[in-house]
């Protein structure tokens, strides 16, 4: 606000408090850059879940559809809650999200429904028109009671540290682990910023070790043998530099 202030309107505002300040709190640990989250769902955790919801009775929308979906999509709850099927082309498989959450600016943004992050979208629509039908919102529903929703579920289970948003998370690092490049990805999560996208990218280690990555035959069979590199070697270095006897000193008498 000073600098704001000094640069904007002039002001005569010394801003060498406000640097020494700001120098000392980081110095101090109390302020910095926000932590990162790379938390994500294990299997039994979700299982534990949608059992809870497919047990509850009085709930009137439905959970555990709404949370496959937002693992199948990446879409925010709210984006879920607001979605309509005019919004959806079942043909090219896409969804049109209207008013994006966005850091400058909202905007439509057309999405890939692909299969890849463990349900088939479209699936699951068409299980949500069974109830809804196919007309207007999807799922009629208020984006803040399914999260709180969620947030109930996950204190009833003893589930730690798991927010609703940790699902968009989920969706970007099942595709990169299904074999997906970034700008595919951002196709499916709508991220424009690349970068965002690899933080939201937590690969497990153990999903990784069991990728088997084979060489290709052509590849293979371009790779240097060893007999190949002795004869490189010995093209590249002159006989005389091999051969060369270190010299020999005088003795001293």
């Amino acid at each position: 606000m000073l600098l704001h202030a000094a640069a904007v309107h002039g002001l005569p505002v010394s801003t060498e408090p406000v640097d020494h300040a700001r120098f000392a709190l980081r110095r101090l640990g109390l302020i910095g850059k926000g932590k990162e989250r790379d938390r994500r769902p294990m299997s039994a955790e979700l299982d534990a879940l949608f059992a809870h919801f497919d047990a509850i009775e009085r709930l009137t929308f439905p959970m555990t559809r709404i949370v496959q979906l937002a693992i199948a999509t990446g879409m925010r709850q709210d984006e879920i809650c607001r979605i309509t099927w005019a919004d959806i082309d079942l043909q090219n498989r896409t969804a049109c999200i209207r008013e994006r959450k966005h850091p400058r600016k909202k905007s439509d943004q057309t999405i890939a429904l692909v299969r890849d992050a463990g349900w088939d979208p479209i699936d699951l629509l068409r299980d949500q028109a069974a109830i809804t039908g196919e007309v207007g919102r999807i799922f009629p529903y208020n984006g803040r009671s399914v999260g709180s929703a969620f947030r109930r579920a996950c204190r009833a289970l003893g589930i730690d540290d798991l927010h609703f948003h940790d699902l968009r998370h989920e969706t970007a690092s099942r595709l990169f682990e299904a074999g997906y490049q970034i700008p595919e990805v951002a196709l499916v999560t709508g991220h424009k910023d690349w970068k965002m996208l690899r933080r939201y990218t937590n690969l497990r280690p153990e999903d990784l070790a069991r990728v088997p990555r084979a060489i290709p035959p052509n590849d293979a069979e371009n790779l240097p043998r060893p007999r190949l590199l002795s004869r490189l070697r010995a093209r590249l270095i002159p006989p005389t530099a091999t051969a060369r006897e270190p010299k020999r000193l005088p003795r001293i008498r």
